[in-house]
């Protein structure tokens, strides 16, 4: 099998990126090529140091304006872009370079809670104000629409009445870290 890359992009603190990162670490398929973020000062970054894993920054010019960040990985040529917690709307002409090569995660089970600012807390607090008794993740392929391609995978959990939006998003939390590395793992085994 040839080495598969991997690309991600993250904007905050980068758990989902760690975790995906030791996820794959002593596989010799797979290798993380970079990790895109678009602030300068997000936690990620400390990440990528530790982990020893390269990371690029980038502005909304570089990203939005012109072709910086699509020739960055037009150069690499990842089989797989991983969204993992990027909070910005993946350009149209990036995802004609690349389909059904990106996918994202989503802290709720898409359609519900989906689409432009619905990420992180607003999510788990929109969640437990409309009283809802289940949440979960979905995993899926992204388009030029907010949170609205091909889903692969959701995993769904309970929520109680006395649940917090904290309580809810520890939940969902747990559901990424266990099923978004084994299903970008599935992914890569059946690319040709």
């Amino acid at each position: 099998m040839d080495v598969k890359k991997i690309v991600l992009f993250a904007s905050g603190s980068g758990s989902n990126v760690e975790n995906i990162v030791r996820y794959f670490d002593k596989n010799d398929n797979v290798q993380i090529e970079a990790v895109f973020t678009n602030k300068r000062n997000a936690q990620v970054l400390d990440r990528c140091n530790r982990l020893n894993v390269n990371a690029i920054y980038f502005n909304r010019h570089a990203f939005l304006g012109g072709d910086f960040v699509l020739n960055i990985l037009k150069g690499i040529q990842p089989d797989l872009i991983v969204l993992a917690g990027f909070l910005w709307k993946i350009p149209e002409d990036m995802v004609d370079a690349f389909p059904n090569k990106i996918i994202n995660i989503h802290p709720a089970l898409l359609p519900k809670y989906g689409g432009k600012g619905m990420y992180g807390m607003n999510v788990h607090t929109a969640v437990k104000e409309n009283k809802e008794t289940e949440t979960g993740i979905t995993i899926h392929y992204v388009n030029a629409q907010y949170d609205e391609g091909a889903v692969i995978k959701q995993v769904k959990t309970v929520i109680f009445a006395n649940d917090s939006p904290a309580n809810i998003a520890e939940k969902v939390h747990h559901l990424e870290y266990e099923h978004f590395p084994k299903v970008i793992e599935d992914i890569l085994k059946t690319q040709n």
